[in-house]
């Protein structure tokens, strides 16, 4: 690494973070509303076993507990989609996409 480097080179950290929340804010938001809705959406039961993990355009991607869970919350997947879009009060969920993950708090 060069020691004598023009100021010019560097970039404020502020600026990059800044850049990249104005890219991501969207998706973070809805997010943090689904999360927040979840378990009263869902119920206790799934919402012990399942979180919502990511939001990518109309996907929203559910981490689970193990492979069981996922089997049965394909069965629930259209019931849950209908409930949290009616929660949000817009339709922002088109599918749901299961996988073995954390669902800690």
């Amino acid at each position: 690494m060069k020691t004598n480097q023009k100021s010019e080179d560097f970039v404020r950290l502020g600026s990059i973070i800044s850049r990249t929340l104005k890219n991501c804010r969207g998706e973070s938001e809805e997010v943090l509303k689904i999360w927040s809705l979840w378990e009263s959406v869902v119920g206790e039961a799934i919402a012990e076993n399942a979180r919502p993990a990511a939001f990518k355009e109309k996907l929203l991607l559910v981490n689970v507990s193990d492979p069981i869970w996922i089997q049965q919350l394909q069965f629930l997947k259209a019931d849950m989609i209908a409930k949290i879009n009616e929660a949000l009060g817009k339709n922002l969920i088109e599918d749901i996409k299961f996988k073995v993950g954390p669902v800690d708090d």
